[in-house]
């Protein structure tokens, strides 16, 4: 049995390939199903997020056949594989094992140490149970992925520091503010950085979101799915004093907030503190509000800073990381190897149950016809020492015979035998 992983990612295929291959949730039950039919595949899973693709099998065959592999893909994406071939990467038992790992940790994503990746394959692991394409190496192998990622997560600071502007934004809200819940939060523009805003301030609980947006319509999509309040650009000076905190990000080449407008804010919040960060470039708020007092301001350029200094925290735990899954690639090839070894205690423990057998019923026997009980106890110990022994005993003598001590020994370790006096 071998274990094999194909797959392509954002390092090494451009997106026009990565979409072409994407698994959408309603045809993977199918696929994974296809998949588990190709020949020597025995258990299969696939994971299918924006940033990669990657084909999780079992194989019969001690060399799989990843051509067939390839060809599957091609003709269930109707794609030509020439056209993907090229970026594909492939591993098989303990460096697909690493992979795996390294991928469920974050060690292997666009954004180090990001944690999305560990819930994606949990779904992928799900997915695989329910169509029925899972045994028990490969299973085996995603309970053990997701018991690693913990323990990294647990025993490293992987991810713990922020490095993205949005939700270095939302941790420098957190320390300003001692409960985000009764907070007030007015966002600028309805683009990625500001969504992902939102979803963070969502996730730690703000009491209100506010979304701006010089278009009505998608500001208000947006905040329906956060259950925030829409408004225009134009409406922003009857709602500015509501904010306990101002982040924005858009795309305009003049600013949208200046002095003025925030000192009027002020005015009728009675000088309650602001807290603003400013992510767009160029700025969205004029560079004179961090003049006025009770503003907080912050700039993309300040929280650069702190996100750099988190990299570089990521990075130094990544190495932590890297040693944790050294540890657990050889604890998995420890327990695959010891399921290989599997069928041979099965076949000697059957050998060895058939001569008990054997050896039983002529004491059974023996019992029938008048024999004592003690004598036909005494005869079955003996003949069933005799059979469990004679097989052994012979190989063992023939071993002397051609200078094996390899295997003498072999069989010393084996039955733990005291060496003669």
């Amino acid at each position: 049995m071998t274990l094999l992983v194909v797959g392509i990612n954002y390092a090494n295929a451009p997106l026009s390939i990565r979409e072409r291959l994407a698994y959408p949730a309603e045809i993977l039950h199918s696929s994974l199903q296809e998949l588990r039919r190709l020949k020597d595949v025995t258990e299969a899973a696939i994971l299918s997020t924006c940033n990669r693709t990657e084909f999780y099998c079992a194989c019969a065959a001690a060399i799989p056949n990843q051509q067939a592999l390839i060809d599957w893909v091609a003709e269930n994406k109707n794609i030509s594989s020439q056209e993907f071939a090229p970026y594909l990467y492939s591993y098989t038992d303990s460096a697909f094992i690493r992979h795996i790992l390294r991928v469920a940790c974050g060690l292997d994503s666009m954004i180090l140490g990001e944690p999305q990746i560990l819930g994606q394959m949990k779904t992928a692991y799900q997915a695989a149970c329910d169509a029925g394409t899972l045994g028990k190496p490969l299973g085996k192998l995603f309970q053990h992925t997701f018991s690693a990622a913990k323990k990294v997560r647990t025993d490293t600071a992987i991810g713990a520091s922020p490095v993205s502007v949005a939700f270095a934004a939302v941790q420098l809200a957190q320390q300003i503010f001692d409960k985000l819940s009764d907070q007030t939060a007015l966002l600028i523009g309805a683009g990625e950085t500001i969504e992902l805003t939102a979803r963070h301030l969502s996730r730690q609980g703000i009491g209100r979101i506010i979304i701006a947006n010089r278009t009505y319509d998608k500001a208000h999509s947006l905040a329906c799915l956060f259950n925030g309040y829409a408004i225009s650009l134009t409406e922003l000076p009857n709602h500015l004093a509501e904010a306990d905190i101002v982040i924005s990000s858009t795309a305009s080449q003049l600013p949208i907030l200046g002095k003025g407008r925030v000192e009027s804010a002020l005015k009728k919040r009675k000088h309650k503190p602001i807290f603003m960060v400013d992510l767009a470039v160029p700025r969205d708020i004029e560079a004179e509000v961090e003049q006025l007092q009770d503003v907080y301001l912050y700039t993309v350029d300040d929280l650069q800073h702190t996100i750099d200094q988190n990299m570089n925290s990521r990075r130094e735990a990544a190495q932590q990381a890297e040693e944790i899954i050294d540890t657990q690639v050889d604890h998995f090839m420890a327990w695959l190897r010891a399921q290989e070894a599997q069928s041979t205690i099965r076949d000697y423990r059957k050998q060895a149950e058939q001569q008990r057998d054997e050896a039983l019923q002529k004491a059974l026997a023996l019992l029938k016809n008048g024999t004592p009980a003690e004598q036909a106890l005494e005869r079955l110990a003996h003949t069933l020492t005799n059979k469990l022994m004679h097989t052994p005993s012979t190989q063992i003598r023939l071993a002397a015979e051609n200078e094996r001590q390899d295997l003498i020994a072999a069989i010393h370790e084996i039955f733990k035998l005291d060496k003669a006096q």
